[in-house]
């Protein structure tokens, strides 16, 4: 049976777009499955002791800048580190992909096409219009897709997500869980990746 990550994010982190590409080339050379979960980060914050960037220290908030700049750059990236629609409501955005992993399908190719629609068109995630041209870009039935993602399963299951990060000590995106053992940011991905291939035990808070 391969191994599973429960992949934590939501469309609104510049971190889940700088890390989705490598991630994915991680899961591919390992064979391990995904579990897609994406997260409303306001909550996570709220509940786990984070602040929304604009209540952040300055200093904080300058940091940030300089390694979104430096992360764009070791990734090969080309993006607006202040694009014209962020942040934006990402309610429908992150449901659009819980809708499409609901049916069976990978949310891959959407994510691919919604990140650079945000970080490097500059694209408003939060119309409705966006998300259905995005998604039949991306190969899917966009109609089918606002049916499921509007839905009370989908709400259900976003709020389920959010249920299942708290109680995983995951307090913000992306993250990646790999047998209980949470790997966030992703500038951790080298250690997943060696976590993976090593086949070691998950490390624990006791150890």
């Amino acid at each position: 049976m391969p191994r599973i990550i429960d992949y934590y994010f939501s469309l609104v982190s510049p971190w889940a777009y700088i890390g989705h590409a490598p991630f994915m080339e991680i899961v591919q050379r390992h064979g391990v499955e995904v579990n897609y979960k994406p997260v409303f980060l306001g909550r996570v914050f709220a509940e786990t002791g984070g602040l929304p960037l604009p209540q952040r220290h300055p200093a904080r908030q300058r940091y940030r800048i300089l390694e979104l700049q430096r992360w764009r750059e070791k990734r090969g990236l080309s993006f607006n580190i202040t694009p014209k629609h962020w942040p934006f409501d990402v309610n429908l955005a992150d449901r659009f992909v819980i809708a499409i992993n609901a049916s069976g399908k990978s949310p891959d190719p959407f994510l691919r096409r919604a990140y650079a629609a945000i970080w490097e068109e500059e694209r408003n995630l939060a119309d409705p219009l966006v998300l259905t041209e995005l998604a039949e870009q991306a190969g899917f039935d966009s109609s089918t897709l606002m049916d499921v993602a509007t839905g009370s399963t989908t709400e259900a299951i976003y709020a389920l997500n959010l249920e299942n990060a708290v109680a995983g000590d995951v307090f913000g995106s992306p993250a990646y869980v790999l047998d209980g053992e949470v790997f966030w940011g992703q500038d951790r991905l080298d250690l997943l990746d060696d976590a993976l291939a090593s086949g070691r035990a998950p490390y624990t808070p006791n150890p």
